[in-house]
């Protein structure tokens, strides 16, 4: 298979799965948005708490150049113990965020 191909499957099945297992209080949902064309993946909580509109942003996945960034982890979760359980190679995962001079540190790509 693609590699391509594949970690967009690793990502959406990630994400999904993320999504489903998600309970909040309040009429808040976790949604997925997979744009496959710009090949940028989100998952994130949005509805209402009582009066308090939620809108959050929880994880944000890109693939560039053929290795998959993670730009936003906002939960207890480990993407890069997650990614590499299904098969994604370490030099493939870039932690966009953090800052450049520190990616060299990670044992993973370094974008």
């Amino acid at each position: 298979m693609d590699k391509l191909i594949k970690y967009r499957q690793v990502i959406q099945t990630l994400l999904s799965k993320y999504a489903e297992g998600s309970i909040l209080g309040g009429e808040i949902e976790s949604e997925t948005v997979f744009d496959v064309v710009s090949d940028r993946y989100l998952l994130v909580d949005l509805g209402w708490k009582g009066q308090r509109r939620i809108y959050a942003c929880l994880i944000h996945l890109e693939i560039r150049e053929g290795k998959i960034w993670i730009q936003r982890n906002q939960t207890d979760r480990s993407l890069t113990e997650d990614l590499l359980a299904r098969d994604v190679v370490k030099e493939d995962i870039v932690l966009g965020l953090q800052p450049p001079e520190v990616r060299q540190y990670t044992g993973l790509g370094i974008g």
